[in-house]
Protein backbone atom coordinates (compact mmCIF):
# COMPACT_ATOMS: atom_id res chain seq x y z
CA UNK A 1 0.00 0.00 0.00
CA UNK A 2 3.04 2.68 0.65
CA UNK A 3 3.95 1.73 -2.89
CA UNK A 4 1.29 3.23 -4.37
CA UNK A 5 1.04 6.74 -2.31
CA UNK A 6 1.00 9.91 -4.49
CA UNK A 7 -0.32 7.37 -7.79
CA UNK A 8 -3.34 9.54 -8.02
CA UNK A 9 -1.57 12.64 -8.02
CA UNK A 10 0.89 11.26 -10.71
CA UNK A 11 -1.73 10.68 -13.00
CA UNK A 12 -3.56 12.93 -12.97
CA UNK A 13 -0.94 15.38 -13.32
CA UNK A 14 -0.27 13.48 -16.74
CA UNK A 15 -4.03 13.50 -17.61
CA UNK A 16 -4.73 16.50 -17.29
CA UNK A 17 -3.15 17.83 -19.75
CA UNK A 18 -4.23 15.38 -22.11
CA UNK A 19 -7.32 16.55 -21.55
CA UNK A 20 -7.30 20.12 -22.01
CA UNK A 21 -5.87 19.09 -25.20
CA UNK A 22 -8.74 17.56 -26.49
CA UNK A 23 -10.87 19.42 -24.94
CA UNK A 24 -9.44 22.49 -27.20
CA UNK A 25 -9.46 20.13 -30.01
CA UNK A 26 -13.29 19.99 -29.91
CA UNK A 27 -13.68 23.40 -29.52
CA UNK A 28 -11.19 24.09 -32.44
CA UNK A 29 -13.29 21.36 -34.76
CA UNK A 30 -16.84 23.06 -33.63
CA UNK A 31 -15.74 26.44 -34.30
CA UNK A 32 -14.85 25.05 -37.75
CA UNK A 33 -17.91 23.58 -38.43
CA UNK A 34 -19.93 26.75 -37.63
CA UNK A 35 -17.65 28.79 -39.98
CA UNK A 36 -18.35 26.32 -42.47
CA UNK A 37 -21.88 26.57 -42.03
CA UNK A 38 -21.78 29.97 -42.47
CA UNK A 39 -20.33 30.05 -45.64
CA UNK A 40 -22.87 27.71 -47.09
CA UNK A 41 -24.95 30.49 -45.46
CA UNK A 42 -23.42 33.21 -47.45
CA UNK A 43 -23.03 31.39 -50.51
CA UNK A 44 -26.53 30.13 -50.66
CA UNK A 45 -27.96 34.00 -49.79
CA UNK A 46 -25.25 35.74 -52.56
CA UNK A 47 -26.60 33.21 -55.17
CA UNK A 48 -30.38 33.85 -54.42
CA UNK A 49 -29.83 37.63 -54.70
CA UNK A 50 -27.73 37.38 -58.13
CA UNK A 51 -30.59 35.12 -59.44
CA UNK A 52 -33.12 37.46 -58.90
CA UNK A 53 -31.22 40.68 -60.44
CA UNK A 54 -29.38 41.73 -57.26
CA UNK A 55 -25.44 42.49 -55.84
CA UNK A 56 -24.77 38.70 -54.67
CA UNK A 57 -21.54 39.79 -53.43
CA UNK A 58 -22.74 42.41 -50.93
CA UNK A 59 -25.35 39.92 -49.65
CA UNK A 60 -22.80 37.18 -48.97
CA UNK A 61 -20.54 39.28 -47.28
CA UNK A 62 -23.29 40.45 -45.09
CA UNK A 63 -24.80 37.06 -44.33
CA UNK A 64 -21.60 35.28 -44.11
CA UNK A 65 -18.60 35.07 -41.45
CA UNK A 66 -15.99 37.90 -41.27
CA UNK A 67 -13.31 38.32 -43.25
CA UNK A 68 -15.12 36.16 -46.08
CA UNK A 69 -14.77 36.63 -49.85
CA UNK A 70 -17.20 36.07 -51.97
CA UNK A 71 -17.24 35.88 -55.48
CA UNK A 72 -20.37 35.70 -57.71
CA UNK A 73 -20.30 34.82 -61.78
CA UNK A 74 -22.93 33.85 -64.08
CA UNK A 75 -22.64 31.20 -65.77
CA UNK A 76 -24.87 30.77 -68.68
CA UNK A 77 -28.60 30.16 -67.11
CA UNK A 78 -27.08 29.95 -63.98
CA UNK A 79 -25.35 31.97 -61.14
CA UNK A 80 -22.12 30.49 -58.95
CA UNK A 81 -21.35 31.82 -55.82
CA UNK A 82 -18.05 31.18 -53.70
CA UNK A 83 -17.20 32.07 -50.18
CA UNK A 84 -13.93 31.11 -49.25
CA UNK A 85 -13.14 32.21 -45.43
CA UNK A 86 -9.73 31.67 -43.67
CA UNK A 87 -10.13 30.18 -40.23
CA UNK A 88 -7.66 30.37 -37.38
CA UNK A 89 -8.29 27.54 -34.80
CA UNK A 90 -7.77 28.92 -31.52
CA UNK A 91 -7.91 31.95 -32.26
CA UNK A 92 -4.92 32.30 -34.54
CA UNK A 93 -2.46 30.23 -32.29
CA UNK A 94 -2.11 27.49 -35.06
CA UNK A 95 -1.60 28.23 -38.61
CA UNK A 96 -4.84 28.66 -40.35
CA UNK A 97 -6.86 26.73 -43.25
CA UNK A 98 -9.34 27.98 -45.81
CA UNK A 99 -12.69 27.52 -45.49
CA UNK A 100 -15.24 27.48 -48.53
CA UNK A 101 -18.68 26.96 -50.04
CA UNK A 102 -20.09 27.31 -53.39
CA UNK A 103 -23.89 27.48 -54.20
CA UNK A 104 -25.58 27.59 -57.23
CA UNK A 105 -29.06 29.18 -58.35
CA UNK A 106 -30.64 29.33 -61.52
CA UNK A 107 -31.27 32.81 -62.96
CA UNK A 108 -35.05 33.76 -62.61
CA UNK A 109 -37.14 35.00 -65.21
CA UNK A 110 -36.97 38.87 -65.51
CA UNK A 111 -33.93 38.47 -63.66
CA UNK A 112 -30.11 39.38 -65.02
CA UNK A 113 -29.90 38.58 -68.58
Amino acid sequence: MRADRGSATVELAVGLPALVLLVLAGLSAVGAVLTQLGCVDAAREAALVAARGGEGGPAGERVGPPGAMVVVSPDGELVRATVTVRYHPLGGGLPGFDLSATSVAALEPGGPA
